[in-house]
């Protein structure tokens, strides 16, 4: 015997539960269905704990730079309690009585879809006008011989960890690792961090990537590019990794920082006549549609493997369910790494840029030598900030920046971006004085010149 509902909603990360509770919101029958927690992987073991912990280590590095003041002590203890505290002692129960106080029905266990408009949990049949599927994402790990020799961590186990390892081996050059290594590093461990492309943040501009890479071998860490791990042996509680190059590096834990992959195994897609691409992700349309009556939104896509690009894919499909219709759009959406100094990126990259015809025009100004907000930040203060134009259109098609906060101001940007605002309108704005954001005006008029 199966159930009736509007909407059956696989996975309940922030995606997930943006689309349910506007759903329920608007009055509409719904259950959702988790395998683990809800919250999903942002909550419990992603984005939530990692800015909780690198925020005690960061603050403790902008007292060392302010005038006047010393560096204060952590508290690890402290910290690892607020941390456990920030992901609910990873106990989602809570939650569950929130959705079920709103109407939902919650089930906890693995879904998979059954055919057009049925979903079964753990033998039980569920029957919806619309199934949405917000999965999530696996952390990848990659065929390096003798890993599972080593104690190895992905982004669960170093947002969770208890104790803080003496040697650390980072494997990866894009958030994951910049965060995770930047932190560890500053919580006492040795870093080495192993990245097979040239350059750290390799999706952004070259200059990102430099700008990173200096900010971390401040920090201590050992930065090795161009370079992949050939093999990792062990003997006894010893750890060795082998690189390419012939050297080794002695560590006490692997953390991998590689990429992760759409979560759409087992998911009985087959049952409805669709497969996934070669990443393993959904194909959507504009409107976050997989087929008649089911819907994808989040890392599962592969659109973009951000919460707040599955909070709007959210948005998207639960509007659409209720008879709001309303595409995505992906311009100008945010790309924040909350390192110290904080990377932040919008919009396209100049290689992109130009390899889609667009007559480019850049600019690249030292904050500290433009602005007054850094002399009143920090002592030896430093930030850079880059913005590229079509000459044609005169509008910002991207822009980067390397600086405090940057992860707060690159907004401005991505508005600029977005919603297409002449030059000539962002010229004219008037910014408070001492701001970051005042580093805008000085970028525009090096491109107006």
């Amino acid at each position: 015997m199966s159930e009736k509902y509007d909407a059956v909603v696989i996975g309940l990360g922030p995606g997930g539960e943006v689309a349910a509770s506007r759903l329920l919101a608007a009055g509409r029958r719904v259950a959702v269905v988790e395998r683990e927690l809800i919250g999903g992987e942002c909550a419990y073991w992603a984005c939530i704990p990692s800015k909780t912990l690198l925020r005690p280590p960061e603050a403790r590095a902008e007292a060392g730079r302010a005038a006047g003041t010393g560096r204060p002590e952590i508290d690890w203890p402290a910290l690892r309690d607020y941390r456990d505290y920030m992901i609910r002692h990873l106990d989602d129960t809570a939650q569950v009585d929130g959705y079920r106080s709103q109407g939902a029905t919650v089930i906890k266990g693995t879904a998979r879809l059954a055919g057009p408009g049925r979903v079964e949990v753990d033998g039980q049949i569920l029957e919806a006008d619309h199934v949405i599927i917000a999965t999530g994402s696996d952390a990848v790990r990659p065929p390096i011989d003798g890993l599972d020799q080593a104690e190895v961590w992905t982004n669960r186990e170093a947002t969770t960890l208890t104790d803080i390892p003496d040697r650390a081996v980072v494997i990866g050059g894009s958030a994951v690792a910049v965060e995770l290594g930047q932190f560890l590093a500053r919580m006492g461990a040795q870093v080495t961090l192993v990245q097979r492309s040239e350059g750290l943040v390799d999706r952004e501009d070259p200059r990102v990537g430099q700008l990173t890479r200096a900010a971390l071998e401040a920090d201590g860490i050992d930065v090795r590019v161009g370079t992949r791990v050939r093999r990792v042996t062990r003997s006894g509680p010893a750890t060795a990794v082998v690189l390419d190059d012939g050297t080794t590096v002695n560590t006490d834990v692997i953390l991998l920082a590689t990429g992760r992959s759409p979560r759409s195994a087992g998911l009985g897609l087959e049952t409805v006549g669709l497969h996934p691409d070669q990443r393993g992700a959904i194909t959507v349309d504009e409107h976050c549609q997989a087929a008649e009556g089911l819907w994808a939104l989040g890392d599962v896509t592969g659109v973009a493997l951000f919460t707040h690009v599955a909070m709007y894919q959210g948005r998207i499909v639960a509007d659409n369910i209720i008879g709001r219709p309303r595409q995505a759009h992906y311009g100008g959406i945010p790309r924040v790494i909350f390192a110290d100094p904080e990377i932040a990126a919008v919009g396209l990259t100049e290689a992109q840029a130009r390899r889609a015809g667009i007559d480019l025009i850049t600019a690249e100004i030292d904050l500290a030598e433009s602005i007054a907000r850094p002399w009143t930040y920090q002592l030896d203060p430093a930030g850079t900030l880059g913005i590229l134009a079509d000459r044609g259109q005169q509008v910002l098609v991207g822009a980067w920046a390397v600086a405090p906060l940057a992860g707060e101001w690159i907004h401005q940007a991505a508005l600029a971006i977005r919603a297409r605002i002449p030059i000539d309108t962002l010229l004219d704005q008037v910014a408070q004085f001492p701001t970051y954001t005042e580093g805008y005006l000085q970028a525009l008029e090096q491109l107006a010149r």
